[in-house]
């Protein structure tokens, strides 16, 4: 199955006698501006323009818990997480498709979610809402309940486990090439990367309309970041949204990988773990 779907077959799913259900989860990593300027606002970007029947997702109550020990974004209560799936009409015997405003990332996170929890059919908009040409809806929708209980399942990394795959297999480093450089750091206390992952950000993962690179072109950017024939992978970011995005693309490239959910927001607030700069991986 595809891990991603473009806004014209989307269109003629939807018209389809199996339409999926459809999750809006605009989000984006943003303080408040200066001179007062509110924090970006996800829910009020969906009230005011929306693919019609899609439920609105919050990032940030609904796919991760409060920030912590496990960093800015770590996994969820997977009971609430469970209950806003089923008020969203999720159910495991129906496909999902998720979208954001354009990044990409917020939707992968709740891709990734769906998938490591088990539903069996879920997809990310292609190049996400700016690639849809149909018409918005303001109405908010209210789906039947639906059936759907997340059963965790592989693909996930700790800190020691990343650690090690860093050692044994691939782990990119989805951030900025200047974060992983340790050159600056905009959030998190420390600068630098884990030692023995590589760079890879998540940003050349896509062109510039924002849609995925043709498996093909995928499949040999990590081939030149060392992701060989049957290699074990991991991802992790700077708190386990974007690397969800990398996830995805190593997906539609035809290769499976892991996430460390609690990324370097929660190895660098970590004293006793090690911290690579520079370049070089090591």
């Amino acid at each position: 199955m595809n891990a991603i779907i473009s806004a014209s077959d989307l269109a003629k799913d939807l018209a389809g006698a199996r339409p999926p259900v459809l999750l809006d989860v605009r989000w984006q990593l943003t303080a408040a501006k200066a001179a007062g300027e509110p924090p970006f606002d996800g829910r009020a970007a969906y009230e005011a323009g929306h693919l019609p029947g899609a439920v609105y997702v919050d990032l940030d109550r609904e796919l991760a818990s409060a920030p912590g020990k496990g960093g800015r974004h770590p996994l969820p209560d997977l009971g609430q997480f469970g209950t806003a799936m089923r008020r969203a009409g999720v159910s495991a015997g129906t496909p999902v498709v998720v979208y954001d405003g354009g990044q990409g990332w917020a939707a992968a996170r709740a891709w990734w979610l769906l998938r490591w929890t088990g539903h069996p059919d879920v997809r990310v908009l292609d190049g996400a809402l700016p690639s849809w040409e149909g018409p918005l809806d303001k109405t908010v929708p209210a789906p039947a309940e639906g059936d759907f209980v997340p059963e965790p399942g592989a693909g996930l990394l700790d800190a020691d486990a990343a650690a090690a795959l860093a050692r044994s297999g691939v782990l990119l480093d989805a951030r900025a090439g200047e974060r992983y450089r340790g050159e600056v750091e905009p959030i998190d206390p420390v600068a630098g990367h884990i030692p023995g992952a590589v760079s890879a950000p998540t940003t050349e993962n896509v062109g510039a309309d924002g849609r995925f690179l043709p498996a093909g072109e995928l499949r040999a950017r990590f081939e030149g970041l060392g992701v060989t024939e049957g290699a074990r992978v991991g991802v992790y970011c700077g708190s386990g949204v974007s690397a969800a995005h990398e996830v995805l693309a190593l997906a539609a490239a035809g290769i499976p990988a892991e996430l460390y959910v609690g990324s370097w927001s929660e190895w660098s607030s970590d004293p006793d773990r090690p911290v690579a700069v520079g370049p070089d991986p090591r």
